[in-house]
């Protein structure tokens, strides 16, 4: 379906304009008829242009189903806190979403099947479990799993978002302060330095040639960090084997990689926990998570403990078999199918790598700060012992 702007009247003559989902003008024109509108005219927004849909935000998907699952657990009927949902919704692209989701109700449709037409809002996982407590009857339930993988989504989100900010924002500095120093400084002592009259020490000399790289290609170092990030994702998205080694060099780089490692696995065994919980089967399971992962490295994985599940071996077999994931993880899915409890077996791993990630990012910044402070200092002791350098040199040849 495309996202239809419009402009419509009703039957006292008074304009409405509008965001409507419709498969085309002439579906577009009878689900305004539906609501007491006659269409005037009507484009393709371009929240669907050839850039693509514009995704909701995970804020609004956590009032979203919040407020169902309150709603629901309360006995109120699902069309009716759909209703409550898109009278208050302030995104008005979520707002239209949530009117077509009544109408295909109303037209016949379970929930699940109406969210499944709305891929830039639902996923396939919120898809799977909708369809799982729809089954089940437990969709109060559900909603409140959905909730809380949102709300911990958003907070790893954040730390993924911190470990990569803070570095980026400390590294901006120091570089700001290197190209301070080499093109404004440093030229400031080149006169002195050349009007001693008498030989260069070799520091010096190399001072005097990075600042004069600096001052006569500034715009290439400028240029640097925008056309490298370019040309790198033109690199890496040329061929799925170029993908494949950029996701692996991700997980094996040093520091980042293994924090990287476990935020994944936190969010693989959450959601494979959330989702078993609920009554979908392994297999789907996996399958729903493989997207989450977002690692073409462990996707692979994935893929290959569905063989070995479809093969005949059991669960932590297929796990171990893979090599990718950790002994914590393998233990707890041990415990976790010996039990019948391989859902909370991984909530636990969820929670344990969640704590861990949270305690190495801390451990990180405290890294940061002295490492930053020691890169200044060399970088600040070089230009004073290059400038310092002659004049001792001078004061050394001075007769008394």
């Amino acid at each position: 379906m495309a996202l239809y702007s419009y402009r419509a009247i009703d039957e006292k003559g008074k304009p409405s304009n509008g965001l409507q989902d419709a498969a085309n003008l002439v579906d577009l024109e009878l689900r305004l008829k539906r609501g007491g509108l006659d269409l005037i005219d009507a484009r393709i927004d371009s929240g669907n242009s050839v850039w693509g849909s514009r995704r909701i935000k995970r804020t609004e998907l956590i009032t979203f189903f919040f407020n169902l699952e309150q709603l629901t657990r309360a006995g109120v009927p699902l069309l009716e806190c759909l209703a409550d949902l898109r009278d208050t919704m302030n995104d008005l692209r979520f707002r239209e979403i949530i009117a077509n989701l009544i109408e295909s109700i109303e037209g016949g449709l379970k929930l699940s099947q109406a969210m499944a037409q709305h891929p830039d809002a639902f996923d396939k996982i919120f898809v799977s479990l909708t369809h799982a407590g729809e089954e089940s009857g437990r969709l109060p339930e559900v909603f409140e799993h959905i909730t809380e993988s949102l709300k911990w989504q958003d907070e790893m989100s954040a730390h993924t978002k911190t470990i990569m900010l803070y570095p980026a924002f400390v590294g901006t500095v120091v570089l700001g302060i290197t190209f301070f120093l080499m093109i404004y400084l440093v030229p400031q002592l080149v006169g002195f330095i050349q009007g001693m009259g008498q030989e260069i020490p070799f520091q010096t000399r190399l001072l005097l040639a990075t600042s004069a790289f600096f001052v006569d290609y500034w715009y290439i170092l400028v240029a640097l960090p925008v056309v490298l990030p370019i040309a790198a994702k033109l690199v890496i998205g040329s061929s799925t084997e170029m993908q494949y080694r950029f996701d692996n060099l991700k997980l094996n780089l040093w520091v980042t990689g293994p924090i990287l490692r476990k935020i994944i696995l936190a969010r693989f065994a959450n959601t494979f926990a959330m989702m078993y919980g609920s009554g979908v089967s392994i297999l789907d399971c996996i399958a729903n998570s493989r997207d989450v992962v977002n690692n073409r490295v462990i996707a692979k994985s994935l893929d290959d403990v569905t063989h070995e599940i479809e093969s005949g071996k059991n669960l932590t077999q297929s796990f171990q078999n893979t090599g990718m994931f950790p002994p914590l993880v393998i233990r707890m899915l041990r415990v976790g199918e010996a039990t019948g409890s391989l859902d909370k077996a991984l909530l636990n791993v969820s929670y344990f790598y969640d704590r861990d990630v949270k305690d190495a990012i801390k451990k990180v910044q405290v890294m940061i700060e002295p490492t930053m402070t020691i890169v200044l200092g060399l970088m600040l002791g070089w230009v004073m012992l290059s400038v310092l350098s002659p004049i001792y040199d001078l004061i050394g040849k001075v007769k008394f």
